[in-house]
């Protein structure tokens, strides 16, 4: 179910815009639903994990350490350097600036099981990138961000720890407790995820009709280079570091694909909604790019296993 979920994500979500587009009123007034939303997802990739996939940095430190950098350094700094290619509107560039600045998605670890990848290091640095998101998102912001943007960096800092931190612990918790007994709950969990997902995308279509119809197309073109960018480099590093195929696919699903929706929301509650919006089409396109990818190297027989580097 959560292959399935996670691959109607993109299809859903199109659907979702269209319809938000020709009949904005009807999504427009749910912004109210989009935070609480957002910590019932981050409960649910919480209730994914374990403590071993927090311990696993202990194991694989080296790789964690490149996974993470690679997350917080790369993307934003791409995403800063589109935005002056491009000549995005400072709350366009704001929006894909904070896609750079956020952890990686949950979407990443379902695709890089699809691309026959790392499966547990990919829930490891989706796990430590997350946690690390309360302290480092709001910083990066503050260090890219136009001056004419203020950036509330400690009630930024607050929120992530509620809305994102706190949930996932919690669902770690209860996981770890009761994993027995959650078993069939955790069957539809990524259904809800991608449905509150989707919804949220709907929210902020609504909100921004006008914009998207004026800037459609320089919007899609920032979020898609974002995207490949993230993928390309992600994978190109740590090959030339002498990782094999299968971290090298692992770190780049994990670096390129993002958790957009927790940009949407940020944007949303501490700039505008036309900041979301670059969050919101890049919860689309990650997805579509990401299946793509997993497509392309599930045929791909050279990977292994290993997550060490080749002698």
């Amino acid at each position: 179910m959560q292959t399935r979920s996670i691959l109607l994500l993109p299809i859903g979500a199109i659907v979702v815009s269209v319809i938000a587009l020709c009949y904005p009123w009807l999504l427009a007034d749910y912004g109210k639903a989009i935070v609480p939303m957002l910590g019932v997802v981050m409960f649910s990739m919480g209730m994914t994990l374990k403590p071993a996939d927090f311990k696993r940095v202990l194991d694989e430190p080296m790789l964690i350490v490149v996974g993470v950098c690679l997350q917080y350094i790369l993307m934003p700094f791409i995403a800063w350097s589109l935005s002056l290619l491009l000549g995005l509107p400072v709350l366009l560039a704001t929006g894909l600036i904070l896609v750079g600045a956020c952890p990686g998605g949950t979407a990443s670890n379902v695709i890089c099981f699809l691309a026959r990848g790392n499966v547990a290091l990919s829930i490891s640095l989706t796990a430590i990138s997350t946690l690390l998101a309360a302290l480092l998102t709001p910083l990066i912001m503050l260090f890219y961000a136009d001056q004419s943007i203020d950036v509330p960096v400690l009630n930024m800092m607050k929120n992530l720890l509620l809305i994102v931190v706190l949930p996932v612990l919690c669902g770690v918790l209860i996981n770890s407790l009761f994993q027995q007994q959650i078993q069939k709950v955790k069957l539809f969990l990524p259904l809800l995820s991608v449905s509150f997902v989707i919804f949220i995308i709907g929210v902020i279509v609504a909100k921004n009709q006008t914009q998207i119809t004026e800037l459609g197309v320089l919007l899609f073109v920032a979020v898609a280079l974002h995207n490949l960018l993230g993928l390309i480099t992600g994978y190109s590093i740590p090959k030339l570091m002498g990782y094999d195929e299968t971290i090298c696919k692992t770190i780049s699903i994990e670096v390129g694909m993002q958790n957009s929706g927790l940009a949407v929301v940020l944007a949303n509650q501490y700039f505008t909604a036309l900041a979301a919006l670059p969050g919101a089409l890049f919860s689309i396109w990650h997805n579509i790019s990401g299946s793509i990818m997993a497509v392309i190297w599930s045929n791909n027989k050279l990977g292994t296993t290993d997550v060490h580097k080749h002698d």
